[in-house]
């Protein structure tokens, strides 16, 4: 018996999406940190067979060499090391594309193989690797930021006892869990590669955008200039953060309702549409009869209420401390 074309449609959406999954898992799995491959470029180390640079595609290595040039393809590749996944940008291109054609075909047959329906989850496809991407940014950063006082102290206490700055980061990196490690190894091989302090730092900095750990390279680099106890102005600031981090959690359980409120309300309305539509498309097209102008200014309206709301609601919740 041959197969039909949507049939067809439906194998192809969903091995998209399993190769999407894949390409996920894959990049939380990859031991070998892209940090440490590209740095090890430069370093004058003979490396072992084993750790040889695997194959690639030859598409996804012509995608990666466009990419890479451009201000776009460096945004991705920054973005991609700030929640630290072990793709190229090229590879985050496919993965991207992947999604928005593979939820476009799943959708595109449960609703009816109409196109409008293929654009409803190309759409959706689109957004997902974005929001998996930010997901994990947000974790890393609020991991590093758990764990800096701890490094703090770390450093503290190697610096009386009369370590270096340098050799007090090589400590934390040895000694401390990933990522606030895996961060400082590479500002330790930054700096073994020649490259100044401040410049390293500032470098950290832009791959973790912590409030907290920008009072800690502000203090390096001014006692860098004028000197001073480098060790009592980091326990100072190491109590400051541990303060910041429980007035922040105390502030985190008071709003929680408002939060998580504000993305409930605002996401019912468009998961209700969603459902409609694939379960009672006529019941929904009726909005855009006789003419579709009506029902068109009427979702544009409730779209800008939603938004609006949201963003009065994380107004409300966000406070500085």
């Amino acid at each position: 018996m041959p197969i039909g074309f949507p049939t067809f449609l439906l194998i192809g959406g969903v091995l998209a999406v399993v190769f999407l999954v894949i390409g996920f898992v894959l990049s939380m799995n990859d031991s070998r940190k892209l940090v440490d491959e590209r740095l090890n470029r430069y370093l004058e180390e003979e490396k072992p067979e084993s750790q040889a640079k695997p194959q690639r595609a030859v598409l996804t290595e012509w995608v990666n060499k466009r990419v890479e040039k451009s201000t776009f393809g460096e945004r991705i590749a920054r973005e991609l090391a700030r929640a630290d996944l072990k793709l190229k940008p090229g590879e985050y291109i496919a993965l991207y594309v992947i999604a928005i054609v593979g939820v476009g075909m799943i959708a595109f047959l449960l609703g009816g193989r109409e196109p409008l329906s293929a654009i409803i989850g190309g759409v959706i496809g689109a957004f997902l690797p974005g929001s998996y991407v930010r997901s994990q940014q947000a974790k890393r950063l609020k991991r590093f930021n758990d764990q800096l006082p701890d490094m703090l102290s770390l450093m503290v206490n190697g610096l009386r006892a009369g370590f270096s700055t340098m050799q007090a980061m090589e400590a934390v990196s040895r000694e401390m869990p990933p990522p606030i490690s895996d961060e400082f190894r590479r500002v330790v091989q930054e700096m073994q590669l020649g490259v100044p302090m401040e410049k390293a730092l500032a470098n950290l900095l832009r791959r973790i955008p912590s409030e907290d750990l920008d009072f800690v390279v502000t203090s390096i680099n001014v006692q860098r200039e004028v000197g001073g106890n480098l060790a009592e102005i980091m326990d100072i600031i190491s109590y400051t953060i541990r303060e910041r981090i429980r007035i922040k959690g105390e502030i985190q359980v008071l709003t929680a309702q408002v939060r998580y409120s504000g993305k409930i309300l605002s996401l019912m309305p468009i998961g209700l549409l969603l459902i409609l539509y694939f379960l009672n498309r006529d019941y929904i097209m009726d909005m855009f009869k006789p003419d579709p102008t009506c029902g068109i200014i009427a979702l544009s309206v409730a779209g800008l209420l939603i938004v609006i709301g949201y963003t009065v609601m994380n107004k409300i919740a966000q406070i500085e401390v």
